[in-house]
């Protein structure tokens, strides 16, 4: 027998454990950090442009030819298509957790190019980009200029320059952007009275900068062949693009114009400007821009971002001195960073306070050094199999580590203890004690083993997020408990045989010792009278087991669910908007209004405001804007990010002119922006969006009158002031004017036409030519500009055209092929997010027509999607715990008993969480998975006992109070040692303590139940499947 050998040979056991440190010590180094593992489904985004169209004209041209070559993509949950009033679109692509993302974006890529001939010329022109990216940034950094010396176009421009193609060269981002196409452009300001005096056209100028601003080549002087006098070769050199405004004030629009040669200043104004003027940055009230990172879909996010940080520090050396700082501003990764700070400590917590239960109740440093070492080797053992398994230091795995705690000093006091007693009470010393006591107990511990292993491991194989989250718990677990079993029947006994000395009866102990051992005498007393009345009255015992089993269910069914608790990240972001239609002086007026409050609040440590952005939407309107605060450090304030919270909406709610929200990062990085649902309603049957806005009114009017729900908000604004401009065709042919060219006239004056590049400092910038402020104010400035007819006349577009007011949607949002329109919300406070989901499709059952459904996207999306996977966890953990311990007993009905004692605990740690006001979230259900295997092991350690006994031809009921007797002791060292080793998590404060209250909560009250409770009850249920009959083995 393996514990036999290694009490006789202890250095072979020591040199076995030293090598499991060895391993666990070298994979620590290497071993990934990151908040969660990788359970973000991977998603990829489909991108382009069409300058100058309206949203409704990009849905019919452009999302639609795209979106019908989505549907039948293997491991495609959903798509979302979001087009902006910029004339921007974007179809993110969200597939399944495990997908490769790598296939899934050569799928998308395939089925875009298949797509892109149906695409309008423009948009092809422009190109469709198709990248694996999450949507929510990694971090921002904000850059400004501490001296005013920089405007925010030279900072863009040295963010292209230097910064961004830096950044994206680093492992693990997916991209880099600069927001808000804040980067210089050439601008060319028309003047369309000069052009209609002078008679020049839109096209003429377009014409004229295309080929006067072109690179060209004229080969080389000498190339061979050539003849055999020949002495020389000459490279040919021709003016490259225009660099300069000076250089495009220069072109030559027409020849023959009126007085003569018509160049673009004679009609233009031409500087080197913003590429987009409706966007605006201030870093605590300077004027700057905002980078964002992404991340890369299945990137390690902590890695990702230290690498970005340093990065950023090796390129700050090279700022111009004093003209450019930087900030990195909503950073997630500093939470998680904090967050696996505060697990690590109670780690150490948790380990201090179960020593000290080992050393109260062995009363020995002696002793008390076996599991002082025997803990660490399995810990650090443990490591390595988060190696091989490719798993990361998270904050599930941590979680496991700190629960294995409790579970692995078992083990060790499971031996330790049946040493002592043997060496007390029969005077053995500790060598043959060690040999004795294995023998008995040997057995126990591959039950345990088994048993805990058993639970944990079928959960491994759930899918979805669910399944991922299950897995780290569960498999971390399963590999701290094996090595602890093989600690256990290695090292711990030989430990025993060399560290412990011969009981010494006259040994006299201190006062606190001694009224301890009194104590426990007296307790073990009261508990075999507890179970001596449960054995008597063995029909209550058995209406009790229903009555708790019934609680249990029923506190299952009452308790609200949730998924992943709501924590203080250190961020708070504001996303507001003003009426539709007001225009971009209005919206930065109101924005300088409401920076001095935020700025004010005493837990804000830094404010960037994006005034024309919305980042809830990523939408780029004149009427938006987004506040990101950053707030001190959690030590460094007394507000909470949702205290934060609340002051900001109130803030909100205050301003007559605006709407908006205040919401804290999503819990889980590409799972949402914000910290509660998000979904859409779908139009199956009309494609108007002006009867969308009715019905999705109407609906969030019905979701405002819940208190449950807060932060609510619509995305979709049909009633967006417009003009419906028509061309007058035939009036038009008969003058021999191209309809073509009035509406891209018109749209050059009015929008803006992108002509194309010119090269400024190695980088690549756009030449844009737009009408000047005053000639594109008002509706009547439509028809200002001029075309030519085929006879040569210039013909005012006024003539042409006319236009009609009324409301439309500036944006646009699609889901899977429908109109559709985005909303989110949170659950108000005490309520969970389950509850917050169900409402909101209670009301939409109740307030939706007919033709239109909710689908949910994000955090909602698999909180829906995961519904039974808990259920199924526990019941497949029962069920294996039921067939391992049936494999070993050579019996089907006393496992029974072993499993009798799990709805004692459940409906401690229920009662628990009912009591603190925690929901049923999944750190709780993995919590519940641990207690499951903890009470199987309390139940085996009795029922291993009394089946001894009644092998030795004791009866059930002897045998039964015997084991009790003999193994509450154990039981109560083990389960206090738990129970306190869950206390640190139970008192977590700072980052990431939302998550440990969750899970200690529940851990602890369940543990307190079956320990005082089950234990009690255990003897009776091995009564009741007992019987005289020796086992066959």
């Amino acid at each position: 027998m393996l514990s036999q050998f290694c009490i006789r040979r202890p250095i072979f056991a020591t040199v076995l454990s030293i090598i499991i440190v060895l391993a666990g010590l070298l994979t620590l180094r290497v071993l990934p950090l990151s908040q969660y593992p990788n359970i973000s489904p991977p998603s990829v985004m489909i991108s382009t442009t069409y300058e100058g169209a309206d949203s409704q004209t990009i849905a019919r041209t452009v999302a639609a030819p795209i979106e019908d070559q989505l549907s039948g993509i293997e491991g495609l949950l959903y798509y979302t298509s979001s087009i902006r009033s910029n004339g921007d679109i974007r179809i993110q692509c969200v597939f399944d957790v495990g997908t490769d993302a790598n296939d899934a974006m050569l799928e998308i890529n395939n089925r875009v190019r298949t797509a892109e001939r149906r695409l309008p010329d423009r948009v092809r022109n422009e190109g469709v980009r198709v990248r694996k990216r999450n949507n929510d940034t990694l971090l921002m950094m904000a850059m400004w200029s501490p001296d005013g010396s920089y405007a925010a176009t030279d900072i863009a421009d040295y963010a292209n320059l230097n910064i961004v193609d830096e950044l994206k060269r680093i492992p693990g981002i997916g991209d880099v952007s600069v927001f808000g196409n804040a980067q210089s452009a050439m601008r060319i300001w028309l003047d369309p009275d000069r052009m209609g005096a002078l008679g020049v056209t839109v096209k003429d100028v377009n014409d004229a900068i295309e080929t006067q601003n072109a690179q060209r080549t004229a080969g080389r002087v000498g190339v061979a062949p050539t003849i055999p006098e020949q002495q020389l070769f000459y490279t040919v050199r021709t003016p490259g693009q225009l660099l300069t405004p000076e250089q495009f004030a220069n072109v030559i629009v027409r020849a023959d114009g009126p007085n003569g040669i018509v160049r673009l200043r004679d009609i233009a104004a031409t500087e080197v400007g913003k590429r987009s003027y409706e966007f605006r940055v201030d870093i605590n009230g300077a004027p700057g821009v905002n980078v964002g990172v992404y991340l890369q879909t299945g990137a390690n996010a902590v890695a990702a971002a230290e690498l970005v940080k340093a990065k950023v520090a090796e390129l700050a050396t090279h700022y111009p001195k004093g003209k450019i700082a930087h900030l990195i501003t909503d950073d997630t990764t500093v939470f998680v960073e904090a967050s696996l700070t505060e697990v690590y400590r109670t780690l150490a917590e948790a380990g201090f306070l179960v020593l000290l239960v080992v050393f109260v109740f062995l009363q020995s440093w002696r002793a008390t050094l076996i599991p002082i070492i025997a803990v660490p080797v399995s810990l650090i053992g443990t490591m390595a199999g988060l190696w091989l398994l490719d798993f990361s230091l998270n904050t599930l795995t941590l979680f496991a580590m700190t629960l294995s705690i409790g579970i692995v000093v078992d083990d060790a006091i499971v031996v330790l203890e049946n040493v002592e007693r043997i060496m007390r009470t029969e005077g053995l010393g500790p060598y043959e004690a060690s040999q004795k006591a294995m023998k008995e107990v040997a057995g126990a511990l591959v039950a345990i083993v088994l048993v805990l292993s058993s639970v944990f491991i079928p959960v491994a194989f759930l899918g979805g997020i669910a399944g991922e989250l299950y897995r780290q718990f569960a498999v971390t677990v399963s590999v701290a408990v094996i090595l602890s079993g093989f600690v256990a029947l290695t090292l711990t006994p030989a430990l025993c045989a060399i560290f412990l000395k011969p009981h010494d009866a006259d040994a006299k102990r201190n006062f606190f010792f001694t009224k301890f051992n009194q104590g426990l005498a007296a307790l073990t007393m009261r508990f075999l009278q507890l179970v001596r009345l449960a054995l008597k009255h063995r029909v209550v015992t058995a209406v009790l087991l229903v009555v708790v089993t019934a609680g249990a269910w029923q506190m299952i069914q009452r308790i609200p669910t949730s998924f992943i608790p709501t924590e203080d990240q250190g961020i708070v972001r504001m996303a507001l908007q003003l009426p539709e239609g007001a225009a971009f002086p209005r919206t930065e007026k109101v924005v300088d209004e409401l920076y001095e409050k935020v700025r004010s609040n005493e837990a804000v440590r830094s404010v960037v405001t994006m005034v024309g952005f919305d980042t809830l939407s990523s939408d780029q309107r004149a009427n938006a804007a987004t506040f990101i605060t950053q707030l001190k450090h959690w030590d460094e304030r007394t507000k909470s990010a949702s205290d934060v919270q609340k002051e900001f909406t109130q803030l909100l709610a205050s301003h007559p002119d605006v709407r908006g929200v205040a919401t804290t990062p999503g819990a889980i990085p590409g799972l949402g922006a914000t910290n509660g649902f998000s979904g859409y309603v779908l139009s199956r049957g009309n494609d108007n969006p002006l009867v969308l806005q009715e019905v999705m009114d109407v609906y969030l009017d019905a979701l405002a009158e819940r208190p449950e729900l807060t932060s609510l908000r619509s995305f979709l604004r049909a009633d967006s002031p417009q003009l419906v401009l028509s061309v007058d065709e035939a009036k038009a042919i008969a003058l021999g004017v191209s309809v073509d060219e009035v509406y891209d006239s018109i749209s050059a004056l009015m929008g803006s036409s992108y002509i194309n590049d010119f090269t400024r400092n190695g980088k690549i910038y756009r030449v844009v030519m737009q009408a000047k402020a005053d000639a594109r104010a008002t509706p009547e400035d439509l028809g200002r500009g001029y075309v030519r007819s085929s006879s040569g006349e210039m013909i005012p577009i006024s003539s042409l055209i006319s236009y009609e007011r009324i409301s439309g949607a500036d944006t646009l949002a699609r889901m899977n092929g429908y109109l559709a329109a985005q909303f989110m919300g949170a659950a108000a406070q005490g309520v969970s997010s389950g509850d917050a989901i169900r409402i909101a499709e209670e009301v939409g059952a109740a307030v939706l027509p007919e033709g239109y459904t909710i689908e949910w996207t994000g955090q909602a999306y698999h909180e829906k999607r995961i519904g039974s996977s808990s259920a199924t966890a526990f019941g497949f953990g029962i069920l294996m715990m039921f067939l391992i311990l049936a494999a070993l007993y050579e019996r089907w009905s006393l496992p029974i008993a072993v499993v009798l004692a799990v709805p004692y605990a459940v409906l401690g740690a229920m009662c628990a969480i009912w009591i603190r006001g925690t929901p049923n979230d999944i750190y709780f259900q993995i919590g519940l998975m641990v207690l499951v295997g903890l009470t199987a092991k309390n139940a085996i350690l009795i029922v291993e006992v009394a089946a001894q006994k009644l092998e030795e031809g004791k009866g059930p009921f002897t045998a039964a109070i015997e084991a009790a007797g003999l193994r509450f002791r154990p039981i109560l060292m083990t389960s206090l040692a738990f129970v306190l080793g869950v206390v640190p998590l139970i008192l977590a404060t700072g980052a990431g303590a939302a998550a440990r209250h969750s899970m200690g909560t529940g851990v602890f009250g369940g543990m307190l139940a079956a320990t005082f409770i089950s234990t009690i009850f255990v003897p009776v249920f091995f009564t009741w499947f007992a019987s005289r009959t020796k086992r066959k083995r």
